[in-house]
């Protein structure tokens, strides 16, 4: 068919069909609610004028520095930091930046005490606690995605609390690789996405008028009082400016922590011992791993059950290990050829009846406590053992030689990043936690979660999860971590629901901290000058 020969529309589109089209009817949807006045404006109420306001902004400016310091990590890979002095003054900038975006507590209780959710800005206050929690996920993937000994502890202590709200079964806090995406992509791209809805929001709906201002109804209408000129550009550059500096400066001054990661070879080298008693345990099937239950095995005897129902059980065994055979038996098997007498000691012992194991393993429990190391050699009293002390004694072997960090390391494919298995091997062990307590991390129950090694902040915002922890009945209870887990959901959703929950949501009105936030405007109000301009327009 010849080009020329199609037909010609002589006339214009008419305005009506241009009316009916999809993207016209989503502009004029989107200039109506959004008219560039309210996307960018020039004047603020003159209520606004309250250092409290400048929080929402400075908290945005550190959400800026946060994406452009973890870009430059993310770009340069997760090991660049550990070996690079560079890398780790980034890290120290990523750090500090995000310490510095949890201004987002100062901005979101103040909020409170504003009520902030008056006048059908229920939805603002919810995605602002929405990307509260989001970011605190996004911090805590963040402190797992570390590849140092702080990851290592916090995921070793954080799993306990996963697996009983049976969130561990798809969530691994001990998968590098899944936290690392979660951290780098899934939990940022929400933040991002529910921080600029709120953002959009605060101009569509403006800023909550002062307690008694107005009358209710008319909470919800745009302010028709008294402004003052308002430079969001100018304040959001100073903003920028300000926390830039405060990053720069903090991680010049503390930089930030990178204890090397523990390995199976360190703990074999360093505590033969508690490395030998502990892969005893895991051959008898007695430690931790071995009786834990699910998301590992059928286990029971780290289950627990909020009433009646367990969820961890209803999760199911999604990533099924089996201490013994996956921390003893088969490193040893990849061995045996190279190790002379390994083979038979491993067909002795796989050939046995589990009830001749089983009294192996007794016997050698009984005395383990009297067990000593003389260099390659274990030394025990004289007892029916089998094979047990020819195995585990080559097992060490192994671990001194770096041959079961590879071993544990393993994976199906070429590239490997979950360290389930090396993790758990060495939180059943002694060792493992007493390098914890040395580096300050235990504190009294559970605390130690938020700490961090050396003299920093750690995850301060976890401080109400886990002062739980220090209260009965969840201090003494064998169900602590879903007790606490099912208080906290209780509170979150309490907390983002307030604008709903008769009487909770008039608590502002009857503590008077509002009238401090907005002071300078009762003040003029009272007296009937003017207000002074002030900083702050979120």
């Amino acid at each position: 068919m010849k080009t020329d020969d199609a037909p010609l529309v002589d006339e214009d589109p008419s305005p009506v069909e241009l009316e009916r089209e999809w993207t016209a009817r989503a502009r004029r949807a989107l200039t109506g609610k959004l008219p560039p006045e309210k996307l960018l404006p020039d004047t603020q109420p003159i209520y606004v004028a309250s250092w409290i306001y400048v929080f929402g902004v400075l908290t945005l400016s550190a959400l800026i520095v946060v994406a452009i310091s973890g870009g430059i990590l993310a770009l340069k890979g997760p090991d660049w930091w550990h070996s690079s002095d560079v890398g780790h003054f980034v890290n120290s900038l990523h750090l500090w930046s995000v310490e510095l975006f949890f201004f987002m507590v100062v901005h979101l209780w103040g909020k409170f005490f504003m009520a902030a959710w008056r006048g059908r800005r229920a939805m603002t206050w919810i995605t602002g606690v929405l990307a509260f929690l989001l970011s605190i996920g996004a911090a805590f993937t963040g402190y797992l995605s570390q590849q140092n000994f702080d990851s290592q502890w916090i995921s070793t202590q954080a799993k306990d609390a996963m697996n009983a709200t049976g969130i561990g079964a798809f969530f691994n806090v001990m998968n590098f690789g899944q936290m690392f995406m979660w951290h780098i992509l899934l939990l940022p791209l929400l933040v991002v996405v529910v921080v600029g809805i709120h953002v959009l929001l605060v101009r569509y709906r403006g800023v909550v008028p002062p307690i008694g201002a107005v009358k209710p109804e008319a909470e919800s209408k745009p302010w028709r009082g008294r402004v003052r000129p308002y430079d969001i550009l100018k304040e959001a550059t100073t903003a920028f400016i300000v926390v830039a500096l405060l990053t720069l400066g903090l991680s010049v001054v503390f930089g930030s922590p990178d204890d090397p990661a523990v390995t199976p070879r360190q703990w074999a080298t360093q505590d033969p011992v508690d490395f030998v008693q502990t892969a005893a345990s895991e051959l008898a099937g007695t430690s931790e791993s071995a009786t834990y239950g699910p998301p590992y095995n059928n286990g029971t005897q780290y289950v627990q059950y909020l009433g009646p129902v367990s969820l961890q059980k209803l999760a199911g065994v999604t990533m099924p290990i089996d201490p013994a055979r996956d921390f003893v038996l088969e490193p040893l098997q990849m061995a045996a050829p190279v190790t002379p007498g390994l083979a038979g000691a491993l067909a002795t012992y796989e050939h046995a009846s589990p009830a001749q194991r089983a009294a192996w393993n007794a016997a050698f429990a009984k005395v383990d406590s009297k067990l000593k190391v003389e260099g390659a050699r274990l030394v025990l009293p004289a007892g029916s053992y089998g094979p047990i002390p020819t195995l585990l004694g080559d097992l060490l072997q192994i671990a001194r030689t770096g041959g079961l960090d590879a071993a544990l390391e393993s994976h199906a494919s070429f590239y490997g990043t979950n360290y389930t298995k090396p993790l758990l091997f060495l939180a059943d062990g002694q060792y493992f936690a007493s390098l914890g307590a040395e580096r300050h991390l235990l504190g009294t129950p559970q605390w130690g979660m938020t700490n961090e090694t050396g003299n920093y902040p750690g995850q301060s915002w976890l401080w109400l999860y886990t002062f739980w922890y220090q209260v009965n009945p969840m201090a003494s209870s064998s169900n602590g971590d879903v007790e606490v887990m099912a208080i906290m959901v209780v509170l979150t959703l309490g907390f983002a629901l307030v604008p709903f929950i008769p009487g909770v949501r008039r608590i502002p009105e009857a503590i008077p901290l509002y009238r401090a936030i907005w002071r300078s405007y009762y003040r003029s109000v009272q007296s009937g000058t003017p207000t002074p301009p002030a900083t702050g327009g979120q």
